[in-house]
């Protein structure tokens, strides 16, 4: 399930184009699951328990955490999961958090 601000939902074709600009993927799938079902190329897992958290860091923080320069607020994010779930709650965090 792919989740991105305005869209819903997306495809895994519209992800790939997303993916040729320079939209930050981040998987919210917990780290056991990437191990069992494989990591999609060229996204960050952060697993949605540590979301929140992670969002609020300080950039060189999370630079060093995830290995992936930290979204400014108004950077294109998609969120994933396995079914939609989670990624629609990934969502909600960061609008909540203030990302458009």
């Amino acid at each position: 399930g792919l989740c991105a601000g305005g869209v819903p939902s997306l495809s895994y074709r519209e992800l790939k184009d997303l993916k040729k600009t320079n939209v930050l993927h981040i998987d919210v799938r917990e780290r056991w699951e990437i191990d069992k079902f494989g990591k999609i190329p060229a996204s960050v897992n952060i697993p949605l328990g540590e979301l929140v958290e992670a969002l609020q860091m300080d950039p060189a923080e999370f630079k060093e955490q995830y290995n992936q320069k930290m979204p400014s607020k108004s950077d294109p994010v998609v969120f994933s999961c396995l079914a939609g779930k989670r990624s629609k709650q990934a969502l909600a965090f960061a609008m909540s958090l203030g990302f458009s």
